[in-house]
């Protein structure tokens, strides 16, 4: 059973979320609260996966974002916008958020996008543009850049390579594991020492900082389909 936490400020997005979630078998939703309750909701529930909105009116969504990924062991984090060109996006790639939906997201789609996050994959809006996330990269120590990029994804292994190319399809650990003939734990493994190398924070930094490295693997989007 997947369990979800659920952040919003609009009292409909709760509900409907919810709805969507619940009638999924493998999904519950364990709670729906604003985000003044985010941070100690999550904290006290430890859920596998938050959906946290960007913009609330009472509790900033990157500030709760920031409490959340300072939780030992934190669940995976994807934020909830309305609009593909916020301008917070990048920044909460950058703080940890393992990728981002629109509000408007297919409802039918919105239990396998848990699922796959759930499992490691790289999630991102259909509509989401490099412009929106290509600026994490400028702080990453040592610069910016394909030729920082290129230096951080010189640090890993053949193996770790070849993790990282099916890491950047927005593959999940199951998928990586089959397609490497892998088990589960060993891909999770390649994948922490990846992150410790590339000297990010999440799936998603780490995929696109191989595209910008020159690696030219697309990333899977929110409707199932590659960019």
């Amino acid at each position: 059973m997947i369990r979800v936490v659920v952040i919003d400020d609009e009292a409909l997005v709760r509900t409907g979320f919810t709805h969507i979630l619940d009638a999924a078998d493998d999904i519950e939703v364990v709670a729906a609260v604003s985000g003044a309750q985010g941070a100690t909701c999550v904290a006290e529930l430890r859920p596998d996966i938050v959906l946290l909105d960007i913009r609330m009116p009472d509790t900033d969504g990157l500030t709760v974002l920031e409490r959340i990924r300072r939780l030992p062991d934190p669940p995976v984090v994807a934020m909830l916008t309305t609009f593909d060109t916020d301008e917070y996006v990048a920044t909460a790639l950058r703080r940890g958020a393992a990728g981002y939906l629109l509000k408007d997201t297919d409802p039918e789609r919105l239990p396998l996008l848990i699922a796959e996050l759930a499992d490691g994959a790289t999630v991102l809006s259909a509509t989401v543009t490099r412009t929106v996330v290509s600026g994490y990269l400028d702080h990453v120590e040592g610069g910016s850049g394909e030729p920082a990029a290129t230096r951080l994804v010189d640090r890993i292994t053949d193996r770790e390579r070849a993790v990282l190319l099916l890491l950047a399809e927005g593959l999940a650990n199951s998928e990586i594991g089959d397609r490497l003939h892998l088990s589960t734990g060993t891909v999770k493994g390649h994948v922490s020492a990846i992150l410790g190398k590339l000297e990010v924070g999440t799936r998603v930094q780490a995929a696109l900082l191989a595209e910008r490295a020159g690696l030219l693997r697309p990333v899977r989007d929110g409707d199932g389909g590659e960019r």
